[in-house]
């Protein structure tokens, strides 16, 4: 899925899953030739417990 389903999908702003992959907080599936990301939400929901995880 798009950067932007996928901020609908998590119910956050599209800036804010940028800022997670800019953090280094998640990584995308693939990156387009043209630099744009795709998600597999189920690995990024994933992704961001582990670091829930880690923060405690």
């Amino acid at each position: 899925m798009s950067t932007g389903d996928l901020a609908k999908a998590l119910g956050v702003s599209r800036g804010a899953v940028i800022r997670w992959v800019n953090a280094g907080l998640i990584t995308p599936d693939v990156t387009t030739p043209g630099g744009h990301h795709r998600w597999d939400v189920k690995r990024v929901r994933e992704q961001l417990r582990g670091q829930r995880k880690r923060d405690e």
